[in-house]
């Protein structure tokens, strides 16, 4: 089972390094190289994101691709809804048309009520969040968000 599609994952790529770089314009051929990923293959990823209203471009020397909203507003649900469609965990027939074996089945309101778990998580997981996370790698401390507190650790010598 594949959650995330290169699509998405390229999508994310991208948008964690628009929004590090807020305010300006980033070249999609900056992307591709510093993202390593295909050249083409990323413009196709950011001409849906612009259609999406997710980015904006503009062309000419200083031109390139920005945020068209704040990073904490781009969530991952929304990302793999556009790329890839519902996260779905079982390609059971009850999806695209009536089961013969609806009435009997006991595992399809099991999936629909993980299915359900899934989406919330990814809808708690934005733009803004994953750039909180980097920065706090970057920088060696924990990203805390609301409602987490920070775990002290004590290192002992010896």
């Amino acid at each position: 089972m594949k959650v995330l599609t290169k699509k998405t994952d390229y999508a994310i790529r991208a948008l964690l390094m628009l929004g590090a770089k807020r305010g300006s314009y980033v070249s999609a051929k900056s992307i591709s190289v510093e993202q390593d990923m295909p050249y083409q293959f990323l413009r196709g990823v950011l001409q849906e994101m612009i259609r999406h209203g997710l980015i904006v471009s503009k062309e000419g020397v200083q031109g390139g691709f920005m945020l068209a909203k704040e990073p904490g507003e781009i969530g991952v649900r929304q990302l793999i809804e556009i790329f890839q469609g519902t996260v779905q965990v079982s390609e059971c027939m009850f999806r695209k048309q009536i089961c013969a074996n609806r009435s009997r089945c006991v595992l399809r309101h099991e999936i629909m009520r993980i299915e359900q778990v899934v989406h919330h998580e990814f809808e708690q997981v934005t733009i803004g969040k994953l750039l909180r996370k980097l920065d706090a790698a970057a920088n060696m401390m924990p990203a805390l968000t609301d409602g987490e507190k920070q775990e002290s650790t004590i290192v002992k010598e010896g």
